[in-house]
């Protein structure tokens, strides 16, 4: 069986290179004769592995020194607890929402204090990201919160929230090493790495040190409370050992690559070539305003719920799979994150013509 064209929004496609190292390695790490899988998180070869793997994701985003790398479990979804618990000294927070993630995030806050939606997308389905230039951020808000790319919708917020000095709390989990970012922007930029980076089952966060305090809420738990990680230097517990394995061999093939400004073409260079065929075919139409879409995630419909269900059979058929659309949504939607060829999205193309022409 050869390898398909992977377009799932997460767990996601993987490079190959990375694939095959961690093949190689599998039972015999680097002369240790066992697998990472059997290591010990407090051995010399995993302490080397974690601390590479936090060496090169701050060289690839340039993270400033008060600035702490966090390799938590719970996914991006435990953040939306861990956040409020950690930050809500005023028991305050801004919450903008533009998707379902965001809207996630929103919805469990509200259990930690006031929280407020000062701006939405949801009037038009989340097809867009709302002017967030001046918004009504409350003054004793403790921070502002956004999900920046929308996986589900494929939007993209281009510019920042004026968030009127106030911490900006970001989730960044589908465009996570998409780009160059100025992380001293953000308080706390954190992502879900199943997206872009690496396996399922971990989030990284990265976070100001300020913020890092023992000034939780009240009944907050030890393993929630980003102190207790930060002192521990994420090996509080037993972390997902594997997974931050497999994310430090990414780090090493987006820097060998040529980092995060060359991604940043690369992903540019791709959506473009889907973006210019859904805004000329007479079929298959995108979803989302023009100037706020994702290079990650691109939703599409034909506006006929049969014929969709018929191009995502077709597609699979021919090696291009999981392009169904969220069960929310319906439709299509093609994720290429970093690890998916341009070959991909031109085989994807080549392919949304030859429907197209067998279905007008």
């Amino acid at each position: 069986m050869s390898r398909v064209y992977n377009f799932s929004a997460g767990p996601a496609v993987l490079p190959e290179e990375v694939l095959k190292e961690v093949a190689d390695e599998m039972m015999d790490y680097r002369g240790t004769g066992m697998s990472v899988m059997e290591m010990s998180h407090r051995s010399a070869a995993f302490q080397e592995i974690i601390d590479e793997a936090e060496k090169d994701l701050r060289d690839l985003m340039n993270i400033p020194d008060n600035y702490k790398v966090l390799f938590l479990q719970g996914g991006a979804s435990q953040q939306f607890a861990m956040i409020p618990m950690n930050l809500m000294k005023n028991k305050v927070a801004d919450y903008i929402v533009t998707g379902q993630w965001a809207k996630k995030a929103y919805q469990e806050a509200q259990k930690y204090g006031k929280v407020n939606k000062i701006a939405s997308s949801e009037d038009k389905t989340f097809s867009y990201i709302p002017d967030c230039s001046d918004l009504p951020v409350s003054p004793e808000a403790d921070y502002v919160y956004i999900c920046e790319n929308n996986t589900i919708y494929g939007t993209k917020f281009k510019e920042l929230p004026n968030t009127k000095g106030k911490t900006l709390v970001a989730d960044v989990s589908s465009c996570f090493l998409s780009e160059p970012v100025d992380v001293s922007k953000y308080g706390i930029i954190y992502g879900g790495v199943q997206k872009n980076i690496g396996p399922a089952g971990m989030v990284i966060v990265i976070i100001r040190e300020d913020l890092i305090t023992e000034d939780v809420l009240p009944g907050t738990p030890t393993m929630l409370t980003y102190k207790t990680h930060a002192d521990a230097g994420s090996l509080y517990n037993t972390p997902n050992a594997f997974c931050i394995y497999v994310c430090g061999k990414v780090f090493k093939w987006l820097k060998a690559m040529g980092g995060l400004e060359e991604m940043k073409k690369r992903n540019e260079e791709k959506a473009k070539i889907l973006y210019d065929f859904l805004d000329e075919s007479k079929l298959f139409k995108g979803t989302v305003v023009p100037k706020d879409r994702s290079l990650m995630n691109v939703p599409f419909v034909t506006g006929d719920k049969e014929l969709d269900a018929k191009f995502v059979k077709e597609a699979s058929a021919a090696g291009l799979v999981n392009l169904k659309g969220h069960r929310t949504v319906g439709g299509m939607r093609a994720s290429i994150y970093n690890a998916m060829p341009k070959a991909g999205v031109e085989a994807l193309v080549a392919f949304m013509k030859k429907f197209e022409e067998e279905n007008a």
